[in-house]
């Protein structure tokens, strides 16, 4: 191997600077400046490997190819917890990864809730109030980041809201208002660390929003659902976010049809495959790890305790996964980390008529729930209200 020692290198004409061709060592005490850019003056085309800082989200970004798209070197840790008031049977007393639930909707006295719960993942135990969000709210779809939890919309006493909301992992607090939907409305919500989309919406719809999660601000149009939907549930991998479930009137059979979109791009949705027979497709939740996308619980005709899956990188209906053991019905929350998933409240039939019950299940392995704890409330969330900092879409 050569070396070479110079204090700058480029050419005497032209915009681009020397092509160094075999084994290249950089060696330097002082620092590197690498291209920069806006996400929309990514280079057109670029080569794997490709490294440049992305001036949108504050980070450096590198290219994967062209199915794989852009990637962000973040240096974080899910592994958070400690809650200050913690005793013996609160979840965080641990450390892990940390997932949230947001707003609801109480039985007795009904109405909307603004409580955060927050719980860490790979531990058992009891919720924590977290904080409060903006308004009491229901039907509130959310979206995590490894920094942050981006939330989105719902109905509250005065009707549906078009808030772009956040709060952020690492402390608690309650949620900041910092931009506004496109259309007011009840949502589920899904992204990767980049993204959050929108979609499912009730008023029913087709449409789909997105923001960027590290800037967040107003959302703009994504595309369309393969069918007008609210009332749905969804989740991703790094690349690819899932949609499904609904219905698209309040009379109307439930859907069972699952959508699929590329997370970095803008358009119209395509069809994945459909929830099978044993799962449900009113008010499910669904959560993820990078690989397998989980929905649970529902309504299709009668209240469900099942869960399936699917592998998000392919195509096809889900299969099968196991039974949640003392919960059934719809309106849950869940969340997850690489290896584990929770279920939390909902609407509990044919037993008490809300539920604060928390189950988590192991992703890598097929079974039914185990008890996890209780939420701060009995509670229902309408859609799939919850994040984390560790989920299958980071």
């Amino acid at each position: 191997m050569s070396e070479l020692n110079a204090s700058n290198l480029r050419k005497e004409q032209g915009n681009e600077g020397p092509d160094l061709v075999g084994l290249t060592e950089l060696t330097s005490p002082y620092f590197m400046v690498p291209p920069s850019g806006t996400t929309a003056e990514r280079p057109q085309n670029p080569q794997p490997g490709t490294l440049r800082f992305n001036t949108d989200i504050g980070s450096l970004e590198y290219f994967k190819g062209d199915t794989l798209g852009w990637e962000t070197i973040v240096k974080t840790t899910p592994n958070l917890g400690g809650a200050p008031n913690a005793d013996h049977g609160i979840s965080n007393t641990g450390t892990g990864a940390r997932g949230l639930f947001n707003g609801g909707y109480k039985a007795s006295p009904a109405n909307q809730q603004n409580n955060i719960d927050w719980i860490t993942i790979p531990t058992l135990g009891n919720a924590s109030d977290f904080g409060n969000t903006l308004d009491p709210i229901k039907g509130q779809g959310c979206t995590g980041s490894r920094t942050r939890l981006a939330m989105f919309g719902g109905n509250s006493p005065g009707g549906y809201q078009d808030n772009v909301t956040y709060v952020t992992f690492a402390s608690t607090g309650d949620a900041i208002d910092t931009g506004d939907l496109v259309t007011a409305c009840m949502n589920t919500a899904m992204g990767n660390q980049i993204r959050g989309i929108i979609s499912g919406a009730s008023p029913y719809t087709n449409t789909m929003e997105y923001t960027t999660l590290a800037t967040l601000g107003d959302t703009k149009d994504y595309g369309d659902l393969t069918t007008v939907r609210g009332y749905a549930a969804s989740c991703a991998s790094t690349t690819r976010g899932l949609i499904g479930g609904g219905i698209n009137n309040p009379s109307s059979p439930s859907i069972n049809v699952i959508d699929y979109v590329t997370i970095m791009t803008t358009g119209n949705a395509a069809d994945y495959g459909d929830l099978g027979s044993g799962n449900t497709a009113y008010e499910t939740t669904a959560f993820s790890n990078a690989t397998r996308g989980f929905f649970a619980c529902g309504y299709r005709g009668n209240y469900s305790n099942s869960i399936s899956y699917v592998t998000i990188a392919t195509l096809g209906n889900t299969v099968d996964f196991g039974d949640l053991t003392n919960m059934n019905g719809t309106g849950k929350y869940s969340c997850s980390s690489p290896t584990r998933g929770v279920i939390a409240g909902g609407y509990y039939a044919p037993a008490t008529p809300y539920s604060n019950t928390m189950e988590y299940i192991t992703l890598q392995t097929l079974g039914n729930g185990t008890d996890f704890g209780d939420m701060t409330n009995q509670i229902r969330s309408l859609t799939d209200g919850g994040g984390s900092n560790a989920h299958g879409g980071l």
